[in-house]
């Protein structure tokens, strides 16, 4: 694998866990958001990735030739969950309805810490990645000298 495909390759990895931190940021900020513009409570989001051919058009034939098949990774679309939501009984609060029961998003804090940490996690390892090959690259140059 050369410099230029696996700084592609590590910067579509980070691109994606960036993506990820920013959906569980907006999942944890939204935790308690009981009434959003359409009027239910937040809905969690959670990404769905897909894997995308790392080539170019002269690449494409390059790579065939070699018999490579590297993908970088693509934040395909981020959708809601689609688990319930979670029911509490608050007569007070302003969004309960006749019985005092309230819907809340259907989000668990200790799940959202857990996959923040793994996406902090997965975007230093591929910051690692980045900076080996950099490193790599740096040292064939010096091999001339």
């Amino acid at each position: 694998m050369d410099f230029d495909t696996s700084m592609r390759i590590s910067a579509s990895g980070l691109a994606a866990h960036r993506a990820w931190l920013n959906v569980v940021s907006a999942n944890l900020a939204n935790v308690n958001t009981t009434r959003t513009a359409n009027g239910t409570p937040y809905e969690r989001r959670t990404l769905v990735y897909e894997s995308v051919p790392n080539e170019e058009a002269f690449e494409n034939t390059l790579s065939n030739a070699l018999n490579e098949d590297l993908h970088k990774v693509r934040v395909a679309e981020v959708v809601p969950d689609g688990r319930q939501f979670k029911t509490i009984y608050d007569p007070s609060h302003p969004d309960a309805n006749d019985q005092g029961i309230v819907q809340m998003p259907n989000i668990n804090p200790v799940e959202e810490m857990a996959n923040l940490l793994i996406a902090t996690r997965s975007y230093e390892a591929n910051l690692s990645a980045l900076n080996t090959a950099k490193q790599l690259a740096l040292k064939a140059l010096e091999i001339g000298k």
